[in-house]
C-alpha cells in the first residue's frame, strides 16, 4: 500500500468508529440497545479513556516493547505491510508466548467472545440476550469436556506447557494494556477483559468441534422414517452418495453414478416436529475445498497446493495470519484461530497443508432407562444400576445475578437430553478426545509429506481431509480423526439401546484404515467435503447423506483439463464461475419447457445462459428460484403436518438422480388431489413459478434487476452483529454449488484462500475477508476485503531471516523481553 493509500485507509477506518459510535449512542439512548447493559454515557464518550481512544490504539508504533513472564530470551516480532507478525524466538514455548501476545493485541475481544460461547458464559458479558445460546452449549457438554480434558493433562506434558505459554502471552498483553488499548466492544458493553486461562483454548477446540462435527441425523431420521417409511428414507437419505467422485481416487477419469428409483412412501405416524430438524439442503452446508497437483502436471515442475476452507464470515476474521521462526526447529507461515496456540493451515520450507471437513458420523444416541422420571439418580446397564452424574449449571448476568439454573445429567456415554420418547444420552468423539495442539507443532517440523502425516496420526478431531504436499514433489491426503468402531461395524444412523453395553463403541479405527491416497496416477488430489471413498471398493460405514459433490466434480474437471497448472491458475480455480449443478438441471428445465407457451421467455433466457455465476450474469437468479421451487414441489411428502416447512430435504444428488425416473411416484404432488404429476409437469411448474417470483421481485429481465451482483451477496458481520462495524452486501462471484460457494444469507463462504508453490524457494499467495486487526479504526480492519471480493491473492512475505524484512515491508517492530514469574 502506498503512503497515500495507507493514509486514506486510516482516515476511512477512523470515520468508521465515528459513525459506529454515533449510531450506537443513538440506539442505546433511544431504548433500542438489546445486546447488553448500556454503559454510562460520560465514561463511554470520555476523550481520554472512552471510546475515542480506540483510534489512538489503531496506529502501530514503529518500535515498541513488551514483557512476558517465563520467556527464555528476547523475542523479536516484525509486523509487515499486511499487518502480519513475523515472530523470531529461541524456543517453541517462547514463540507460543509471543503468539498469545500479538493475537491478544489485535483480537482481544474475539478471544473472549468465541471462548465464552462454548463455555456457556456469554450472558456474563452481554446479558440475558445470550441465555438460550449458553443453555444449549452447556447442555451439549462442551465446557465439561474441555475441563475434563485439561484435568487429565500432566503439568509437565508438552500440551500443558504450550497452553500455559499461550495464556502467559495473552495475560502479559492484558496486564500491560493502556486505557486506549481497550477494544471498542468493551466500551460498548461497559466491560473489561477477563484474564486468560489455559482451559479457554480447550473451550475453543470444542466450539470448532461443534461447528464441524456435531450432527443430529439420528434424531431427524426418526421423523423422516415416520413420515415416509424406513425403506424410502434410506433411498432419499442414502448411506452412500449416488454421485461418486471420491477423495481417494478410484481410477476413473469421470464421476460414477449409482442412481436407483426410490420406493414409494409409506407413512407410519406423524412427525413429532423435533427441534433438531432442518432443511439440510446443499446451500446451507459449510463447505471447503483443497487440492494439490503433482510436479509433472505443473508448469514450473513443482508441486502446488490450494487451501480454501469455508466457514462463517465475521469481522474480525475467524483466522489470524502469522509467521513463526524458531531457528533450527521450525519456520512456518499460515493462519491460526485466535485462542488456539497452533497454525491450522499453512506451509513451511518443506511442506504445505490444508484441511477440509470430512463430515463423518462420529456421534450416536442411546435410549436410556432411568430409575425415575423426575430427578433421576441412576440408569440401567446390563441389569445393574449405575450412578448418573448430575451437573448443576448456573447462568449469571454481567453483575453476577443468577438468570437461570439447569441440571444436566451424564451417563458414561455423555450428556442426556429428554425427549417425548424418553431420555437419550449422546456419545460424541469430540467430548472424549484429547487436545490436538502437539500434533500440529510436530507436523510443522516435518521434512516431507510422510513425516507430516505421521505427526498428524494422533490428531483426534474434528475429522478432516488433511492434504499435504512437499518440496520433493509428493502429494498426499488422509481423512484424519477418530472414527468409532460400532457393534458389527454397524450403521451409525440408529438410536441404540443404552441398557446393553454390547451397543457401546468398541474402540476406534486404526490409522491404516483411514481413507488415504499418495501420488496417484492422475497427478492430483482434491477434496470438497464429498464422500471420501468409492463405496464400490470400500463400503465400510464412515457416514451417510453426503454432500452432493458439485464442487468436487468441478475442480476435478478443471484439473483433468490442465496439465501445465500455474499458481495463477490455482488462484482462478478458487473463484471459478462454472457450476456443475446448473449443467445438470438446466437441460432438464429446457426439455420440460418445450411446447409450453407460458415458458417460452423463461426457457429462452435459460438456454441463452452459459451457466457461469459471474457477477453480471442475469440468468442465475431465475435458475436458482426455479430449482428452489423444484425442491419444495418434489418433496411435498416431507412437509410437517402444519405445512410450515419440510422436516428435511434430500441432497441435490438424490434429486438429480430422480430426473432419471420421469414417472416416479415422488414427482406426484400429493396436495393436488386426483391429478398425478410426472417429472416434466413438476419441472415446468417450477420454472413458471420461478419466473413469476423473480419477475415480481426484480422486475423484467431487461430492467437490470436480475443481475447476480444485485441479488446475491456476502455479508460479513461484526462479532456482535453491529451493522456499522460490518461489511454488508458484497457482490461476489459464485453461488450454491460453485467452488466459491455462497450461502443464502451470505454469512458463510471462503474464510481463507491460499496457494503454495513448493519449489526450491517456497512461494505463497493468500488472503481472507477482513484484516489482521480487530480494531475498527485500524487500516488493517477490512483492508483485504476488496481483494477477497475480486478473487485476488497477495504475495506472502516469507523471509528466511530478520534482515530480509526491511524498508516499506516493515510496518513496526515489537521486542518482547523476559521477566520472572
Amino acid at each position: 500500500m502506498t503512503e497515500t493509500a495507507a493514509s486514506t485507509g486510516s482516515h476511512r477506518s477512523r470515520a468508521r468508529v465515528v459513525v459506529a459510535t454515533a449510531v450506537f449512542v443513538g440506539t442505546v439512548y433511544a431504548g433500542g440497545w438489546s445486546v447488553g447493559p448500556a454503559p454510562a454515557l460520560g465514561p463511554f464518550l470520555d476523550p481520554v479513556s472512552g471510546v475515542w481512544s480506540v483510534a489512538r490504539a489503531a496506529v502501530l508504533p514503529e518500535e515498541f516493547a513488551g514483557a512476558i513472564p517465563g520467556l527464555a530470551s528476547q523475542v523479536e516480532v516484525v509486523y509487515d505491510r499486511r499487518g502480519v507478525p513475523h515472530i523470531w524466538a529461541s524456543t517453541v514455548e517462547d514463540a507460543v508466548r509471543a503468539l498469545g501476545f500479538v493475537v491478544a493485541r489485535d483480537r482481544l475481544f474475539q478471544l473472549e467472545i468465541q471462548t465464552r460461547a462454548p463455555q456457556g458464559t456469554l450472558t456474563e458479558l452481554v446479558g440475558p440476550a445470550a441465555l438460550g445460546l449458553d443453555r444449549r452449549s452447556r447442555a451439549r457438554g462442551l465446557a465439561r469436556s474441555a475441563e475434563r480434558e485439561m484435568a487429565d493433562l500432566e503439568p509437565a506434558s508438552e500440551s500443558w506447557r504450550l497452553l500455559r505459554a499461550y495464556a502467559e502471552g495473552i495475560n502479559a498483553w492484558i496486564d500491560g494494556m493502556r486505557t486506549s488499548d481497550l477494544p471498542f466492544e468493551y466500551h460498548l458493553l461497559g466491560a473489561r477483559p477477563r484474564r486468560w486461562e489455559p482451559v479457554y483454548s480447550a473451550y475453543l477446540g470444542k466450539q470448532m468441534a461443534y461447528t464441524l462435527a456435531y450432527g443430529t441425523q439420528d434424531l431427524w431420521r426418526l421423523d423422516v422414517d415416520a413420515m415416509i417409511g424406513k425403506h424410502a428414507a434410506d433411498a432419499l437419505f442414502p448411506r452412500n452418495s449416488p454421485m461418486v467422485e471420491p477423495i481417494e481416487p478410484n481410477g476413473s477419469r469421470e464421476p460414477r453414478f449409482a442412481f436407483v428409483e426410490p420406493p414409494p412412501p409409506v407413512a407410519t405416524r406423524q412427525a413429532r416436529q423435533l427441534p433438531v430438524a432442518g432443511d439440510g439442503s446443499d446451500d446451507h452446508v459449510v463447505g471447503s475445498n483443497n487440492w494439490a497437483v503433482a510436479p509433472w502436471r505443473t508448469a514450473a515442475g513443482a508441486a502446488l497446493l490450494s487451501g480454501d476452507p469455508h466457514l462463517e464470515l465475521t469481522l474480525p476474521s475467524i483466522w489470524y495470519e502469522v509467521h513463526i521462526v524458531v531457528p533450527g526447529e521450525l519456520d512456518m507461515h499460515g493462519v491460526t484461530l485466535p485462542g488456539a496456540p497452533l497454525v491450522g493451515i499453512g506451509f513451511t520450507r518443506s511442506v504445505a497443508w490444508s484441511l477440509t471437513n470430512t463430515g463423518a458420523d462420529v456421534l450416536d444416541y442411546y435410549r436410556e432407562t432411568f430409575d425415575a422420571v423426575e430427578r433421576p439418580s441412576e440408569y440401567l446397564v446390563d441389569g445393574e444400576w449405575r450412578r448418573l452424574e448430575r451437573r448443576v449449571e448456573v447462568f449469571r448476568d454481567p453483575h453476577g445475578a443468577t438468570l437461570a439454573t439447569d441440571t444436566v445429567y451424564y451417563t458414561h456415554r455423555g450428556p442426556v437430553r429428554f425427549t417425548d420418547d424418553g431420555p437419550l444420552s449422546m456419545r460424541w468423539t469430540m467430548l472424549e478426545s484429547p487436545t490436538s495442539i502437539v500434533a500440529f507443532w510436530h507436523a510443522a517440523q516435518a521434512a516431507n509429506a510422510d513425516e507430516w502425516l505421521e505427526a498428524m496420526a494422533s490428531y483426534p478431531g474434528p475429522a478432516q481431509n488433511a492434504l499435504v504436499a512437499d518440496t520433493a514433489g509428493n502429494i498426499a491426503i488422509r481423512s484424519i480423526g477418530l472414527y468409532p468402531i460400532r457393534p458389527d461395524n454397524g450403521d451409525g444412523r440408529v438410536i441404540r439401546d443404552g441398557s446393553s453395553s454390547a451397543n457401546d463403541w468398541q474402540g476406534y479405527w486404526p490409522v491404516s484404515q483411514y481413507p488415504f491416497a499418495k501420488n496417484p496416477d492422475q497427478g492430483f488430489l482434491a477434496s470438497a467435503n464429498q464422500q471420501p471413498v468409492d463405496p464400490a471398493t470400500n463400503d465400510r460405514y464412515l457416514g451417510a447423506n453426503w454432500e452432493t459433490p458439485w464442487r468436487a466434480m468441478r475442480i476435478n474437471q478443471l484439473l483433468r483439463a490442465d496439465s501445465q497448472v500455474t499458481p495463477d491458475a490455482m488462484r482462478r480455480y478458487q473463484t471459478d464461475p462454472g457450476n456443475v449443478k446448473a449443467d445438470w438441471f438446466v437441460p432438464a428445465f429446457l426439455a420440460a419447457a418445450r411446447n409450453e407457451p407460458d415458458l417460452e421467455d423463461a426457457a429462452h433466457l435459460l438456454a441463452d445462459w452459459d451457466r457461469r455465476y459471474i457477477k453480471d450474469n442475469e440468468r442465475a437468479v431465475l435458475f436458482e428460484e426455479a430449482l428452489n421451487e423444484l425442491v419444495y414441489r418434489t418433496w411435498d411428502e416431507l412437509y410437517l403436518p402444519s405445512g410450515s416447512r419440510l422436516v428435511r430435504i434430500p441432497s441435490m444428488a438424490v434429486l438429480a438422480g430422480l430426473l432419471r425416473f420421469p414417472e416416479s411416484i415422488w414427482w406426484d404432488d400429493t396436495r393436488t388431489g386426483a391429478v398425478r404429476e410426472t417429472r416434466d409437469d413438476v419441472l415446468a411448474a417450477s420454472l413458471l413459478a420461478g419466473w413469476q417470483q423473480v419477475t415480481e421481485a426484480y422486475g423484467k429481465p431487461a430492467d437490470g434487476g436480475w443481475r447476480w451482483s444485485a441479488v446475491r451477496h456476502a455479508n460479513i458481520y461484526h462479532l456482535i452483529g453491529f451493522p456499522a462495524l460490518s461489511e454488508i452486501g458484497l457482490a461476489v462471484q459464485g453461488g450454491p454449488g460453485n467452488l466459491s460457494a455462497s450461502s443464502g444469507n451470505g454469512r458463510f463462504g471462503p474464510s481463507w484462500r491460499m496457494v503454495v508453490e513448493l519449489g526450491p524457494d517456497v512461494r505463497a499467495w493468500a488472503t481472507y475477508p477482513g484484516g489482521q486487526s480487530g480494531n475498527p479504526a485500524s487500516r488493517w480492519y477490512v483492508d483485504r476485503i476488496e481483494q477477497w471480493v475480486a478473487g485476488e491473492l497477495d504475495a506472502v512475505l516469507f523471509p528466511r531471516s530478520r534482515d530480509e524484512l526491511s524498508g516499506d515491508d516493515v510496518a513496526g517492530v515489537l521486542k518482547l523481553e523476559p521477566v520472572s514469574r
